[in-house]
């Protein structure tokens, strides 16, 4: 299963009750952390949830309102003794954003890695993550060089027994097949797909990060369980306003989920002009039934179907 919790919903500038726009995924002990503004700590801590064993640090662009708290958050890291080394990724550009971001945060006791994202994804398995778990990055446009994340889990077939028997698999060692692993038994290699069934539905996580609507986004989105997108605009003659600046209003935000055939849609980074999102639902909601205006600390889990 996975946790996400949005952390913040606005855009530009924190707001009272509304903080900058940043998401955390978590699974089984482990957790990403999606743009890290001003303030995420503080809201992290009000919306009950812990970044200090955030593995990954994945963000979506260099605009101030989507990096600027990862200075503190890197010292508080160290000043609580983490020693568990911490990635950071990014768009185009990231050792550049990130030169004043190190300065700043001085000598940590972990070691810092900046990576771009493989253009496959990124299999999370040597962090420790779930056999399965992978973090992908896909191109958004906006006005300057920036991507969004799409994190899966995918599930492997049901275990047949009576296969691994036959092949004469010890039971000691079925769980490595279940994980994915390849056995040696005597001179023969026993394949996992040698003793699993289909493979199953397994879960799809998207976050847009600023974006205008494009076609990469439809493609990266293409059936998520949840997308959380960037809406920064409420009303729907705001739409060329949106394109002008790289954005999205609700209603193009609710056509890129209804494109993409997504379960359900998160809006969040709200510009400060919008004082009550739900007020605008409905225009995003005739598009895509399945819209929700974002809250910040609204959590919820993604769990396997029963297959």
């Amino acid at each position: 299963m996975i946790n996400i919790t949005l952390i913040g919903t606005s855009a530009l500038m924190p707001l009272p009750g509304r903080a900058l726009t940043s998401v955390l995924l978590t699974c089984s002990g482990h957790a990403i952390l999606f743009d890290c503004g001003e303030g995420t700590q503080s809201a992290a801590r009000k919306a009950g949830v812990s970044l200090m064993k955030t593995d990954i640090i994945a963000l979506t662009h260099y605009h101030g309102d989507h990096i600027f708290g990862l200075p503190g958050l890197l010292q508080t890291m160290s000043s609580l003794g983490r020693t568990e080394k911490l990635y950071i990724t990014g768009p185009a550009g990231l050792a550049d954003a990130l030169e004043p971001i190190m300065k700043l945060t001085g000598w940590t006791p972990f070691e810092i890695v900046q990576m771009e994202m493989p253009a496959d994804g990124l299999a999370l398995r040597e962090l420790g993550w779930p056999f399965g778990a992978k973090l992908s990055a896909f191109r958004t446009e906006h006005r300057v060089p920036s991507q969004g994340y799409c994190f899966t889990l995918s599930r492997a077939g049901k275990f047949m027994p009576q296969n691994a028997k036959d092949l004469g698999v010890p039971m000691n060692q079925w769980g490595l097949l279940q994980k994915g692993q390849c056995v040696q038994v005597g001179e023969t290699t026993i394949l996992p797909e040698q003793v699993l069934g289909a493979p199953r539905k397994g879960l799809k996580f998207v976050f847009t990060g600023d974006t205008a609507l494009c076609d990469s986004l439809i493609s990266a989105a293409y059936g998520a369980d949840l997308l959380i997108s960037e809406a920064t605009y409420a009303e729907n003659e705001q739409a060329q306003l949106a394109v002008d600046h790289g954005h999205m209003n609700f209603a193009q935000a609710a056509e890129a989920a209804a494109k993409a055939d997504v379960k359900e849609l998160w809006l969040a980074h709200y510009s400060q002009m919008i004082e009550n999102p739900n007020a605008y639902i409905g225009n995003a909601t005739e598009i895509f039934p399945g819209t929700i205006c974002g809250q910040d600390g609204m959590s919820t889990t993604l769990v396997f179907e029963n297959e």
